[in-house]
């Protein structure tokens, strides 16, 4: 759909912004709300109770959002007490270290709430929702992006904020522009939805095939036996089960003696966990080690077709070591070595359910899950024969391509449909398109 101009426009005044609707103003925002002010600043953690009203943090803020049911609480004394930054619905709230620049109304679940170090915009005579979609455009975030300081975590101050230049319609068509946007993005999040919802089927699917192929073959009238593992059930006739120690020739774990020792400008690829994805092992991006002291840690030094899999953060995700890994080494993964097995078949059966299950079964730890090698050698794994290893790991390798294809697709018509989305919202707050009347007549 194409949309109108406005009649007339005129010189904002503001350089980088361009030119306005005539009859618009362009105001600091200083000038279009009562009241902005910072939240609680003065250990915040002082005031957390165990119920109570929300006590919002920039954690709690997603563009136009906030999770008030997962908050903080605070009490109303407390929140009486800070009675300045006490929330009413229609408020604005905007995040000023880390995600700076994020805003959201505040929903009437939050009234009599309070919150900590954020921008809180009083309601004023202005659409709370037109400020918010306005808040959250370019022509906003580039002149938070100004004034932005800090490089652990980027903030803005208050002072700066206050002087931000906002494009202002008469109240009447701040109205019609929230309408009307309402409206659009409904239906642009509408089609996102149904992006990720195909995407979240594919994922599954794709699971499912690897799951299926590693476990029961490609020839789906295989006779079958009882694997011998309850929880696995049967298996083609002429597999074997084996523990993952009886697969491969050596199964260790990484350098975990200060890895950082060994990390030089430039040398092999030392990779940690981090490196590690489902089948991927992002080697150009890893930390390099010097050819001495991996040659000194020859035990752990990397041959292409060895496997590694992560041990702490995301335990059990498994891929093949390339070829421009070879001579480098890794820090506290688990080392699979290959053997006689195809290594893109053992890689898919590790990121598999079956394995991953295993993983899940001996993993420990609340803050960073993890395993140990002494648990992982012993895990189950259904092995078919080496030919049979390579026809699976070729089926999979072509029908893995399709869905992650499939994948990307989908992704990118999320992109798309995102892009849209914002571009409708800044346009129709900037005035560079004329919305008065479209909500109406398409409710009509």
């Amino acid at each position: 759909m194409s949309f109108a101009w406005y009649p007339r426009y005129k010189d904002s005044g503001v350089e980088w912004l361009g030119e306005v609707p005539e009859h618009w103003s362009v105001r600091r925002l200083k000038h279009i709300s009562p009241l902005i002010t910072v939240g609680i600043v003065v250990n915040p953690s002082t005031f957390v109770a165990e119920e109570g009203f929300p006590f919002i943090y920039g954690g709690d803020i997603g563009e136009g959002v906030i999770d008030w049911k997962n908050a903080r609480c605070i009490d109303a004394a407390s929140s009486d007490a800070n009675a300045k930054t006490r929330l009413k619905a229609g408020d604005l709230l905007t995040v000023r270290v880390g995600a700076q620049g994020v805003t959201a109304v505040v929903p009437v679940e939050c009234e009599g709430g309070n919150c900590a170090s954020l921008m809180l915009i009083r309601q004023g005579s202005f659409n709370s929702h037109w400020l918010c979609y306005a808040m959250n455009t370019r022509a906003v975030r580039f002149q938070v992006e100004v004034v932005q300081y800090g490089a652990a975590q980027e903030q803005f101050n208050i002072s700066h904020a206050v002087n931000f230049w906002t494009p202002t319609p008469p109240r009447t068509e701040q109205d019609e522009i929230v309408q009307f946007l309402e409206l659009e993005t409904a239906k642009i999040d509408a089609l996102v939805e149904e992006q990720r919802r195909l995407i979240e089927l594919l994922r599954e699917k794709r699971q499912a095939v690897i799951s299926h192929a590693v476990t029961k073959g490609l020839n789906p009238h295989a006779p079958m036996k009882p694997s011998g593992v309850e929880w696995l059930g049967d298996v083609p006739k002429h597999w074997s089960v084996k523990r993952l120690k009886h697969v491969s020739p050596s199964i260790t774990v990484g350098i975990v003696i200060n890895p950082s020792t060994f990390v030089p400008e430039v040398g092999f690829p030392f990779i940690y966990g981090g490196d590690i994805r489902e089948g991927v092992i992002d080697w150009k991006n890893a930390r390099c080690i010097d050819a001495e002291s991996s040659d000194s840690n020859a035990k752990t030094r990397l041959k292409a077709g060895d496997l590694l899999t992560v041990r702490v953060g995301a335990p059990g995700v498994t891929a093949v070591v390339p070829v421009e890994c070879e001579g480098g080494n890794c820090a506290s993964v688990m080392l699979i070595r290959q053997g006689g097995f195809n290594s893109q078949w053992l890689c898919y059966a590790m990121n598999a359910r079956i394995v991953r299950f295993q993983v899940e079964v001996v993993q420990y730890g609340a803050a960073q899950e993890q395993f140990n090698i002494s648990h992982a050698v012993n895990f189950w794994v259904p092995t078919p024969p080496r030919a049979e290893q390579d026809e699976i790991a070729y089926v999979l390798e072509r029908e893995t391509a399709r869905f992650d294809a499939l994948t990307a697709e989908a992704q990118r018509a999320i992109d798309l449909l995102e892009e849209r989305r914002a571009a409708l919202i800044s346009a129709a707050v900037t005035g560079k398109i004329d919305v008065r009347g479209l909500a109406e007549s398409e409710a009509a």
